[in-house]
């Protein structure tokens, strides 16, 4: 068969094609291409690394800001409360002045008070008894008929006012 006879000569021909062609993707691809984008890959590779870096480092900072931020609110809440206690204490003070200056004036106008009722008492217990000593010269002169001196009725009312 003359197929079989041609197929050395087609063989060779078509393994030589083959190694041109393979080699020439070889060269272009794998001497032009292949370190361009191996120098990408590892440009982006280390981009990325540094890119970590640079965000664990960030958040390293950032940690430590919060941190600081943390005990300076704690100083400044410490603080307040520290104040606001003072502020307390300052008005508890004062409060507790202005009430014992309320109750000196009010012991005083208490004080004054009972004395002018001890006073009206005693003027009214005094007019009472004169009021009462007429009447009992009144009555006496009316049911005996007889006078009774303003002196002798004011003793004997004074006298049954005190033993009642």
């Amino acid at each position: 068969m003359p197929q079989i006879a041609q197929l050395g000569e087609v063989y060779a021909s078509q393994l030589f094609w083959l190694f041109v062609f393979f080699g020439a993707i070889f060269l272009v691809i794998g001497l032009g291409m292949l370190p361009k984008i191996q120098s990408t890959v590892d440009s982006r590779d280390a981009q990325i690394a540094a890119d970590l870096k640079a965000a664990e480092g960030a958040r390293e900072a950032a940690d430590r800001l919060e941190e600081e931020y943390r005990i300076a609110m704690d100083k400044s809440r410490a603080e307040a409360a520290r104040l606001a206690a003072e502020a307390k204490d300052k008005a508890a003070k004062a409060t507790e002045k202005s009430v014992a200056k309320a109750d000196e004036g009010i012991n005083l106008s208490l004080d004054q008070a009972l004395a002018r009722i001890g006073e009206a008492r005693q003027a009214a217990q005094g007019e009472i008894e004169a009021v009462a000593a007429e009447a009992a010269q009144a009555m006496v002169e009316r049911v005996a008929g007889l006078k009774v001196d303003p002196a002798a009725a004011r003793a004997a009312v004074a006298k049954e006012l005190v033993h009642g």
